[in-house]
Order: structure tokens, then sequence, then C-alpha cells
């Protein structure tokens, strides 16, 4: 019987320490376009987890870029989640009242009415660039 062929010691951990960080970064950016909040809390996982791997990395003699790379990524997730979240908090009242118009709404034309009343409170409480930055994003 043989014994199977080991990496060096320190090697296998750092690979999938880095590995895990990327995956990580990647699902938070994903998860901050579909729940902001999720995102926010999977990114920071995912920065502690980059900032974990470099120590690992350079102590098996392995390059950091996937590590740092993790870390970079991660950081837009959490800002684009941050400001998101934010966004959601500050505009929470108004999307109250466009939910509760849209269970009403039984025709097309009254979800358009629901939207463009949605749309004129927002404008209200936001400065008015704000809106025109985001386009015609419908909540």
């Amino acid at each position: 019987m043989s014994t199977p062929v080991q990496a060096p010691a320190g090697q296998q951990p750092a690979d999938a320490a880095s590995r895990r960080a990327i995956w990580l970064s990647i699902a938070a950016l994903a998860m901050t376009f579909m729940l902001p909040l999720a995102g926010l809390v999977m990114a920071a996982f995912a920065i502690m987890a980059g900032a974990r791997a470099i120590p690992l990395l350079k102590t098996a003699g392995k390059p950091t870029g996937v590590a740092v790379g993790s870390i970079v990524v991660s950081s837009i997730a959490l800002t684009l989640s941050a400001l998101a979240t934010a966004m959601q908090l500050y505009l929470m009242d108004e999307y109250s009242a466009y939910q509760e118009c849209m269970k009403s709404a039984g025709t097309v034309s009254s979800q358009g009415d629901c939207f463009t009343q949605f749309r004129e409170a927002a404008q209200k409480k936001l400065p008015p660039d704000v809106l025109d930055v985001l386009g015609s994003v419908q909540p």
C-alpha cells in the first residue's frame, strides 16, 4: 500500500482560503443586487476571509493576488450594498405606500400610476439629480 502524496504544509489550506474568499466576494456582489442587506453581511464576511487568506498565502509562498482581488470586489459590494440599504431605509415610507398601491392596482395603467406616485414622492425627499442618475429604476 502506498501513501498518498500530500501538498507541503500550509499550501492546501492557503489555496482553499483564497478560493473561499473570492467565491464569497462574488456571491456578495451578486447578493448586493438581489438583497442589499444580505449583500452587506456577505461582503463583510468576504473581506474577513480575504484578510485571513493573505497571511496563509504568504507563509505558503503563494501569490496573494486572488485574496487581494477578493478584498477589492468585497469592498465594492460592501459600498454598493450599504448605499442601497441606506436608500431603502430612507425611502421606507414611500416604498410602503407604493407596495400598498400595487396591491390594489388591478390594471397595468393603475400600476403605472402607482410608480408615478412613488417617483414623485421620492423626488420630494431626494436631491433632484439622484433620480436622474438612477434613471427609470422601478422599486
